[in-house]
């Protein structure tokens, strides 16, 4: 079907940049994806080249092109993973890899950081749980190595910058450096200053827009301008586009990790600090907890005991009753930022024996993940008072067996759209157009999960089993 013009999202994702063309009738017209490498170099390390990026980006813009034509283009909305760090020289260029938020070697840097200026000062002004993963701590970790560049930027940042010509960011994505002062929309002096950071770009607006810039225009033949929308987080984006807009929604979108969003209309803080507060792309905000091993945990064990991939990890799986499963806590990135935050959880995998096969360890992993967005979701719940279903959506919430356990654990109702996977770069589009003056409505094709009442008191013991092994584990050592 030809469509007379369309906004475009773009994601920069964690394993793969995507594209999406939306109609003003809220279909999706086109999608392309392209993948790029993460680099290990060493132990905690996680870092990808951003050219790989700009070629991604460059085959999927020309992927989207040839379903949608470029001179029926009318805006490009951004997202990207947050935090990831992009260290930039005098000429704005990189001065090394990105730094993505999977790398953990910035922990004692976040620890330096939180000693200077206190974890409830820092929870209190920023809204977050400073750790190793965010832009500051990451940065200085460069510092020390002299590859610190003159200014800290997102991964969002750069991509504005590449296709626009200026260098810029949101709050949403300003969060996710640590110094960010919620309440005043702009850099913390007196955090900015302790973290001796020596340059962060200029916060706007997210629905602030610039044009494509005169490379991009000639690459694909356009005589026109085409705004590029500043857009959000990949988190807040994602919550749009699944539809999680109201206060009390709350969105469970499953990549590489899994995003828990519960949207309120003001920015409480936590008083156990369980979550983070992150500025939504439009008014409000999202009360934000991070599963950080989801689709790369699923993905990882598949290869570990020999299966092709997730979809055959869940399907061996679903052959085991949950009670025959052993214990596994699915904390493999190390660390985590969901509702626990504790950079020092690691995975463990406890009652396994000869009886068992990879299905065994298939279900074991899956409901270790479920516990943790059960957790994630009674506290979004508890924060905003208000119980409606679940939204799930993203690439790794693609098998049944998870919608069906979700639902039996949070005991609430599970929307899955079982259509769209990549909704942070629908939430992309849909923003841009909104920001341009064009609102258009996105109905998620969504496929409704019941939970069953008897799983809610083994759902509630399998979580206390679970705390159990969790501290127990934590005391031994020295």
């Amino acid at each position: 079907m030809t469509v007379d013009r369309a906004y475009l999202g773009v994601d920069l994702g964690t394993s793969a940049l995507k594209v999406v063309a939306v109609g003003p009738d809220g279909a999706v017209h086109a999608t392309a994806r392209r993948g790029y490498p993460t680099h290990h170099p060493e132990p905690l390390a996680a870092e990808q080249n951003p050219q790989d990026w700009w070629d991604a980006l460059e085959v999927a813009l020309g992927e989207v092109a040839e379903a949608v034509a470029p001179s029926r283009w009318a805006g490009i909305g951004l997202s990207a993973m947050l935090p990831t760090l992009v260290a930039l020289d005098g000429a704005g260029h990189p001065t090394g890899p990105a730094v993505t938020w999977e790398d953990g070697r910035a922990e004692p840097d976040a620890a330096r950081l939180r000693d200077a200026l206190g974890d409830e000062h820092l929870y209190q002004v920023t809204g977050q749980r400073v750790d190793g993963r965010y832009l500051i701590p990451m940065h200085r970790r460069l510092e020390r190595l002299g590859r610190g560049g003159v200014l800290a930027a997102a991964a969002k940042d750069v991509l504005f910058a590449r296709l626009t010509g200026e260098l810029l960011t949101d709050p949403s994505t300003a969060a996710g450096t640590g110094v960010f002062n919620l309440d005043d929309g702009a850099w913390d002096a007196e955090m900015v200053a302790v973290s001796a950071v020596p340059g962060l770009p200029a916060v706007a607006p997210a629905s602030t827009s610039a044009p494509l810039s005169s490379d991009w225009r000639a690459a694909f033949g356009l005589s026109g301008t085409v705004p590029v929308v500043l857009g959000a987080a990949d988190s807040v984006l994602g919550a749009l586009g699944i539809g999680a807009n109201r206060h009390g929604d709350v969105a469970v979108i499953a990549g590489t990790s899994a995003v828990v969003m519960g949207i309120c209309d003001t920015a409480v803080r936590d008083p156990q600090h369980r979550y983070l507060v992150t500025p939504l792309a439009g008014p409000g905000w999202g009360l934000e907890m991070d599963i950080l091993a989801v689709g790369a945990a699923f993905g990882g064990i598949a290869r570990l005991v020999g299966l092709p991939g997730p979809t055959e990890l869940l399907t061996a799986a679903a052959d085991v009753p949950h009670h025959c499963a052993p214990i596994f806590l699915p904390y493999l990135t190390p660390g985590e930022q969901g509702a626990l935050w504790d950079p020092d959880l690691t995975g463990t995998l406890h009652g396994l024996d000869l009886s068992m096969h990879a299905g065994h360890v298939g279900r074991a992993l899956l409901t270790g993940v479920v516990v943790e967005l059960r957790r994630a979701v009674a506290i979004a719940e508890a924060a905003t008072e208000r119980r409606g279903p679940v939204l799930l959506g993203g690439g790794a919430a693609a098998h049944p067996l998870l919608w069906q356990d979700l639902a039996d654990a949070t005991g609430r109702e599970v929307l899955v759209d079982r259509v769209s996977r990549d909704h942070s770069a629908i939430g992309a589009a849909l923003f841009a157009a909104n920001s341009l003056g064009q609102e258009i409505v996105h109905r998620p094709q969504f496929h409704r999960m019941t939970p069953r009442g008897a799983q809610a008191d083994w759902w509630a013991a399998t979580a206390d089993r679970h705390d159990a092994l969790r501290v127990a584990v934590g005391k031994v050592g020295p």
